[in-house]
């Protein structure tokens, strides 16, 4: 599903990534811990195609498919899905117009027609269900005003629509409480399946009770320095990384 090999990369000759390899297979949950500076967001963004940071080296893989020269939009029309960190907002533009203009320039780059708006409607009305949300949610102005709860979940919202083959979710616990996780994190286990994979990106063992990975990696120091399982969380909730640092020396 996505392979990197070898990835360096910097930002304003500051080296942030030091030789990054990691591969995820269709129907994996794989999660991404580490200190702050690590390079965490980083690998995220290079992953989705941010031209602010300058590869050096290395390769990105999708579907077998080097990817590190396309753009942003034509990683997303080929499955790349980021949820960000702190989304935009975007007043005068509704979170349903927003949704309906990304699938069909998606469909377009793809050789598709234009989604018929009966079946939209229908896969909004589905996938706003599966999620839990207002119907008058979709109505308002993208971002506007929402809460930090409700910009996740709309992200949640984007990501069931578009249905990309590795979505990748760069601290989307990040300033929720209890209740605002427990439904991001059920929908996105409503929407894995065989044909897709999840790359989570978190500061906290928390996130993880939710949403199980596979595999755990500890990134430090723009490496991957160390790889387990899910109780590999657990270990870090209870001790920190000073403990890696003191294993690689």
């Amino acid at each position: 599903m996505l392979k990197i090999k070898n990835l360096h990369a910097s930002v304003e000759d500051k080296d942030i990534l030091k030789g990054i390899n990691l591969e995820i297979k269709a129907g994996e949950v794989h999660a991404i811990m580490g200190p702050n500076g690590a390079g965490k967001s980083t690998l995220s963004s290079i992953i989705a195609g941010n031209e602010n940071y300058e590869v050096s080296q290395g390769e990105i893989f999708l579907d077998g498919e080097e990817i590190s020269e396309l753009a942003p939009e034509e990683r997303a029309h080929k499955g790349v899905f980021l949820s960000f960190q702190y989304p935009v907002e975007i007043p005068g533009v509704s979170v349903t117009n927003f949704i309906k203009t990304a699938i069909n320039e998606s469909r377009k780059a793809n050789g598709k027609e234009e989604m018929p708006a009966n079946e939209m409607l229908k896969l909004i009305r589905e996938k706003s269900e599966l999620l839990e949300m207002d119907r008058k949610f979709l109505s308002r102005s993208l971002n506007e005003g929402f809460s930090g709860g409700e910009k996740k979940r709309n992200e949640i919202f984007q990501m069931a629509m578009l249905e990309p083959k590795i979505a990748i979710l760069d601290e989307t616990d990040s300033g929720l409480d209890i209740d605002a996780l427990r439904i991001v994190a059920n929908g996105v286990n409503k929407l894995k399946n065989e044909n897709n994979a999840v790359l989570v990106i978190t500061h906290y063992q928390r996130l993880l009770d939710y949403i199980v990975p596979d595999f755990v990696h500890v990134l430090m120091d723009g490496k991957i320095v160390k790889t387990g399982g899910a109780d590999l969380a657990l270990e870090l909730e209870e001790k920190g990384y000073d403990w890696i640092k003191n294993e690689l020396n």
